[in-house]
């Protein structure tokens, strides 16, 4: 038998006046509770539906899929129950991870959608500074968002073979009809690809009554003009240079050229590496360089449009190496120009071996480096499953060697 004495509880070590006033605030705050409810019944039924809705919410927001959640995420107006996202708010949904801090949606006046084709330039002033112009005096509805993500990823034969199903005289115009069209087609390809073929809300403005900032860009105000291929292919240029331009001046600082580091920081921030591989990988390069000479934001941007080419050069790849033999530098310059028709630097594509020859034999397994791009051309919105670390990277490679 036990010689120790039974356990006494705190509330039995008080004195009698600490217990006698324990009780009398306990008996204060249940009556009070007790009261407020027979004064409010109906306040409190309220905050218990109003807390049942917002955990309702968060599990709801939980199933969205990845891209609809994120133009939710970004969305920062609203107009007539529909939510939008601005220019500025669709830069930064491809950019940053985490939305700019704000209290809530602004919600727009007629007064000022109406203003919005007088800050929407025409085509033929199309730049690469057009969405960073516009600002947050715009509308992108949500069908545009997931189209403009397809701008950003394709390589512009895909937009020639899509232009040229839609002009249908051949006359190498389209007119506003067939881009809602051409529109809808990118928007279900998205959503069929990734398993998004559900019941879409309606606050996501699947059927848009307002003309949006893209719409009066392409078409004009009265949206009565045709868009010529030429004025397209500037169009779709142009925006992903800007996408471009707004990453590299993330790290640029306004410079002209960006570190080594900062360019294998900007290809590996999608990816499913975990803090410890990516840190890995940083040093590796570190080590390798026998001096910083930088990246120019031309060698950037070959680079990154290279990327989106990379179901082409994963074919050639296979067709050339049969075995998925490991390739040297020359033999990967060599397919990045016959599926770009550019010629890569030197010093970018060692910089790239640098960063993904892991034991320095100077080869690259080039399905290891595919399965890592890709995460980096979608921007971390790929559907299937993203686990981190080796077992993240197993999964990704068998996913890409599967298409």
């Amino acid at each position: 038998a036990s010689t120790l004495p039974p356990p006494v509880s705190r509330l039995e070590m008080l004195s009698g006046n600490s217990r006698g006033l324990i009780y009398a605030l306990a008996g204060f705050f249940g009556g009070s509770a007790f009261i407020y409810y027979l004064i409010n019944p109906e306040r409190l039924k309220l905050k218990r539906l109003q807390s049942l809705g917002e955990d309702q919410s968060d599990e709801r927001k939980r199933t969205l899929p990845p891209r609809e959640r994120r133009f939710i995420k970004f969305s920062s107006v609203e107009f007539n129950g529909q939510i939008y996202m601005t220019p500025q708010d669709f830069l930064e949904s491809v950019i940053e991870s985490e939305p700019k801090p704000r209290m809530k949606r602004r919600k727009l006046s007629v007064a000022e959608v109406e203003n919005i084709p007088s800050s929407t330039p025409s085509i033929n002033k199309s730049d690469f500074n057009t969405f960073r112009n516009m600002g947050t005096k715009g509308l992108i509805s949500y069908s545009e968002y997931l189209f403009l993500l397809t701008i950003l990823i394709k390589p512009t034969s895909g937009f020639r073979i899509a232009f040229s199903m839609l002009d249908h005289d051949g006359n190498q115009k389209i007119d506003k009809k067939e881009f809602k069209t051409l529109e809808n087609i990118f928007s279900c390809a998205i959503r069929e690809r990734n398993g998004e073929d559900g019941g879409q809300d309606d606050y996501l403005q699947k059927d848009h009554q307002v003309d949006t900032s893209i719409l009066i860009h392409l078409f004009g105000k009265r949206g009565d003009k045709e868009l010529r291929y030429k004025d397209f292919f500037t169009f779709m240029d142009n925006l992903q240079t800007e996408v471009l331009h707004v990453e590299f001046g993330e790290f640029s600082k306004g410079g002209t050229m960006i570190s080594e580091l900062d360019f294998a920081r900007i290809l590996l921030r999608y990816t499913f590496l975990n803090s410890e591989d990516y840190e890995k990988i940083l040093e590796r390069l570190y080590q390798r360089l026998e001096e910083e000479r930088g990246i120019t934001f031309q060698e950037f941007k070959d680079f990154c449009q290279f990327l989106n080419n990379l179901d082409d050069f994963q074919i050639a790849m296979r067709m050339y190496t049969l075995a998925d033999k490991p390739i040297t530098q020359g033999e990967f310059a060599r397919a990045v120009y016959i599926c770009t028709g550019k010629q890569l630097s030197a010093h970018i594509v060692q910089t790239v071996f640098h960063i993904f020859d892991e034991d320095g034999d100077g080869l690259l397994s080039y399905q290891e480096f595919v399965a890592m791009m890709k995460d980096r051309v979608h921007r971390g919105l790929k559907s299937y499953s993203r686990q981190e670390g080796w077992t993240g990277f197993k999964q990704c490679i068998k996913q890409e060697m599967k298409n």
